[in-house]
């Protein structure tokens, strides 16, 4: 039986992760930890982890080896279930992954309904007042073609917070957007901190990351290189490696992403 560990404090609990795609090593013994209600942004270059790391967690990506808690609960123990375990993580991805036909706030209630076994009527009041949190509730019965990008992906965050879950994982939710749209992105993601939800971010948002973290973690080549509050990582970094990607990002404005890793299906680093 899958029980609850000593941890079951922290919302996530990482021991000794490791991951290849074939011969390539892309998580080399990860160890990490998010508490509750804490907002960990995960910053590097392209390859260097991020978001294989991400996958992990919700075993979207099976791990060669290592131990993975969400809220006490062993994803990697062979009796879990799986699919109660991912109802508990919500993930926001770089695309939208919306169903063109169907409107917004079906989008947003049909896992309410397939998976929850709600009632049609009260997904869809659950699916109104998420949309009323990420400020969509007047485009409940527009199509996704009918927004804009920025909207899109507020209806998928919407989406993910349907399910009440214990955690928040986001893939560079802002890099599919144009400039003057990520802006309404991290605003939700703002309030969403700002009312103590736990969020691991892939981000190359350098000032959201450095205004809102409570931890930075620096990958890179598949191991956590620096782990601080955000005044040391990206304030004052002490490692070198973290210098030069920081010292790049911050001049240019060169994210370091503008390849892909491999295992990742599409999604950046």
């Amino acid at each position: 039986m899958n029980v609850p560990s000593k941890l079951a404090s922290r919302a996530i609990e990482i021991r000794g992760l490791r991951k290849s795609f074939g011969t390539l090593k892309v998580l080399n013994g990860i160890d990490f930890t998010v508490e509750h209600g804490q907002l960990v942004c995960i910053i590097g270059k392209s390859g260097s982890g991020k978001s294989t790391l991400l996958r992990c967690i919700n075993l979207l990506e099976t791990p060669n080896s290592g131990q993975i808690l969400v809220d006490g609960m062993d994803l990697t123990d062979s009796d879990v279930d799986i699919d109660a375990a991912r109802r508990q993580i919500g993930m926001v991805f770089q695309q939208f992954n919306l169903f063109p036909h169907l409107s917004v706030v079906r989008n947003v209630s049909i896992a309410l309904e397939k998976v929850m076994k709600r009632s049609r009527a009260e997904s869809e009041r659950i699916a109104r007042s998420g949309l009323q949190r990420v400020g969509l509730e007047d485009k409940a019965n527009a199509f996704p073609a009918q927004l804009s990008g920025g909207q899109q992906q507020r209806v998928a965050i919407a989406r993910a917070l349907a399910m009440e879950p214990k955690v928040m994982l986001f893939d560079e939710p802002t890099s599919a957007l144009d400039p003057e749209l990520v802006g309404e992105v991290l605003t939700v993601m703002r309030k969403l901190a700002e009312d103590g939800m736990t969020m691991v971010v892939v981000t190359h948002e350098m000032g959201f990351a450095r205004e809102l973290a409570d931890r930075v973690v620096f990958m890179d080549s598949g191991v956590i290189v620096e782990d601080g509050p955000p005044e040391q990582v990206i304030g004052s970094p002490v490692h070198e490696r973290t210098q030069v990607f920081l010292r790049r990002v911050l001049r240019t404005g060169d994210t370091g992403n503008s390849g892909k890793e491999r295992g990742d299906k599409g999604t950046d680093t």
